[in-house]
């Protein structure tokens, strides 16, 4: 498992008040298999944590958003928490960042609320999916097809419910970054007429 993602690049996009486990814990997964991980966020030089009730840790930032290229990485991963993927769903260049990855067929994971964002992009139309209980609506609404499961896998699309879903979803994560591009997840949303 310790090269699985050798050469690999993955981005974080994460804004302040992302869940810290939803982070850390992946990142270090990721990391492990072999990838190299850049946390990239609108923030200047560090983001800060959720943990449980009240502030976490603050944690560097290695890409601001601004200046980025989605084009440099193999893949994308969004953690959760409330306030980080409510931010940067209204954050146009958070979404164009991720649509990137949409259209290129990269894969992407997401746990908890970090799915919020992905709905402004159309993936989620016509895919399974989980996430928090209280997005289900949101996702529903958006196309997705909704479950209540400890990890998804539709095409390159990882998705995971809460903090003690992060080892299945850790484990899915790096099967698919590993895998690469799924080329049919652009064809698909094409012939959905997913917005762009």
């Amino acid at each position: 498992m310790a090269n699985e993602l050798r050469n690999k690049r993955v981005a974080v996009l994460v804004e302040n008040g992302f869940e810290q486990s939803e982070l850390t814990e992946p990142k270090r997964a990721l990391e492990q298999a072999g990838a190299s991980v850049d946390i990239v966020s609108p923030q200047p030089k560090v983001v800060k944590g959720w943990q449980h009730a009240g502030w976490g840790d603050e944690i560097a930032v290695d890409r601001r958003l601004e200046d980025a290229k989605p084009e440099q990485y193999d893949a994308l991963m969004l953690p959760g928490g409330v306030m980080n993927p409510d931010k940067l769903r209204i954050n146009a260049r958070a979404i164009e960042f991720i649509k990137h990855f949409v259209d290129t067929g990269k894969p992407i994971a997401a746990i908890c609320h970090g799915l919020w964002p992905l709905i402004e992009t159309g993936i989620v139309r016509g895919r399974k999916v989980t996430s928090w209980p209280s997005l289900k609506t949101d996702l529903r609404n958006a196309g997705a097809d909704w479950v209540d499961q400890e990890v998804v896998v539709d095409n390159g699309l990882v998705t995971s419910r809460k903090p003690d879903d992060i080892p299945a979803f850790n484990r899915k994560m790096i099967e698919e970054f590993a895998e690469g591009k799924h080329p049919r997840q652009n064809k698909e949303r094409n012939l959905t007429g997913a917005s762009r």
